[in-house]
């Protein structure tokens, strides 16, 4: 029986993968709109070969066709209706569009400061007038810190809309005793997390955050949904054998989901539409020799 120890360990190094993507955001001036469409591209082909090769076909070969199909649907609906129900900002390049009740209100907030709003509210106000310049102090700062909060509420809704069904699925493989199915959608999901890694950390980089903030955040984006809902899964072990063909189905639903909603549209209409079509290809065949070397 694996231990929870080896969940974890497998889940965050497959979240860990995020962060890579994340290294460009030092060199993000020379990331060109066609390299950032590309990239979804290439996101996108991985997470559609992962989908069917990674969770459809085990979860098939574990449990019948009728669960599994279940699980697709289940999966991509619950995905759409998130997206209208939870409130989050979805990236793009060096854009963020509001999406399930959050407004352009939060989008404003995730745009760079021009200038450092404690200092300029303490700017002002009358030098003479201690009491008004740290009460003026105080605001600015409060107002910081709800901001903050409302932008890590808002990406952290998008990002656990598209991460936690890969982690359940890995959690239930486990719980399952299929550990070598687990393992397999563990590398495939690391490999498909490093250009999605990508498309989140240059707009987020964009906003005037430091770039080892932003490699940072992006890992926790890949590690904390994924390891968070492994363990969930993983803690299903009672029922995990019957779950997995309907868990390995949620996942590879959302990540269609994911792929036609969200990367596909916002890969093309921008003149590269050639660039993230070769890079999807790119990216599903990749994932198919992987998963084929693997196997074998």
């Amino acid at each position: 029986m694996t231990t929870l120890a080896t969940v974890l360990g497998v889940t965050g190094v497959a979240g860990l993968a995020t962060g890579l993507g994340a290294l460009p955001v030092f060199f993000r001036h020379r990331v060109t709109h066609r390299v950032y469409d590309a990239a979804l591209g290439l996101a996108a082909g991985l997470m559609v070969a992962a989908s069917v090769f990674g969770l459809v076909i085990p979860g098939m070969e574990e449990g019948t066709l009728r669960a599994v199909m279940v699980g697709v649907l289940l999966g991509g609906f619950a995905l759409l209706g998130g997206n209208y129900l939870i409130p989050h900002l979805h990236a793009e390049y060096r854009e963020w569009f509001a999406e399930g009740g959050a407004t352009d209100d939060d989008v404003a907030v995730m745009e760079a400061p021009a200038e450092d709003p404690v200092a300029e509210a303490t700017g002002r106000s009358d030098e003479s007038d201690a009491d008004a310049g740290t009460a003026a102090d105080d605001a600015g700062i409060l107002a910081e810190r709800e901001t903050s909060l409302r932008k890590a509420l808002l990406i952290g809704g998008a990002i656990t809309l598209h991460n936690a069904p890969e982690g359940l699925a890995i959690g239930v493989a486990f719980a399952s005793g299929l550990e070598e199915v687990a393992l397999l959608l563990a590398i495939v999901i690391g490999l498909q997390n490093v250009p999605d890694g990508f498309a989140f950390a240059v707009p987020m980089a964009e906003t005037g955050m430091p770039n080892l903030r932003v490699v940072w955040y992006t890992t926790l984006s890949g590690v904390v949904p994924q390891v968070v809902a492994s363990v969930f899964g993983y803690s299903l072990v009672g029922l995990g054998a019957g779950l997995f063909p309907v868990s390995s189905g949620f996942a590879a639903g959302a990540m269609l989901a994911v792929v036609f909603r969200e990367l596909i549209p916002s890969s093309h209409g921008h003149g590269h539409a050639d660039a993230a079509t070769g890079a999807f290809l790119v990216g599903f065949v990749l994932l198919v020799v992987v998963d084929a070397v693997i196997v074998v």
